[in-house]
């Protein structure tokens, strides 16, 4: 019974995870598409003037929340991750080990 729990547990955590990640594709192509169209507009209609930064201000900035939301998916244990975690609780313990408690 625990163990059709845990599977059962398992298999939602997946589920989420995979949703989350489908969530992240779908935002990255909207991301393109959108900005492509932008791009595309303000080239056939500015004469010469494309470099400017009022065109790129909405790439840039759904850009930065692009990559939040990749960072939230992706790489939310990138820097702080288990490994991470099991190697301080190790150096910890390590050095506790080596004081004497007086």
């Amino acid at each position: 019974m625990e163990d059709n729990f845990k599977q059962n547990e398992r298999y939602l955590l997946a589920k989420k995870r995979v949703k989350s990640i489908r969530g992240f594709y779908i935002h990255l192509f909207v991301y393109f598409i959108v900005n492509t169209f932008i791009s595309v507009q303000i080239y056939m209609h500015n004469d010469g003037e494309f470099w400017r930064w009022e065109n790129f201000s909405t790439a840039l900035f759904w850009g930065i929340g692009l990559l939040a939301h990749g960072t939230s998916v992706f790489g939310s244990n990138l820097i702080f991750g288990k490994e991470w975690e099991e190697r301080k609780i190790q150096e910890f313990m390590n050095k506790d080990k080596n004081q004497k408690w007086e």
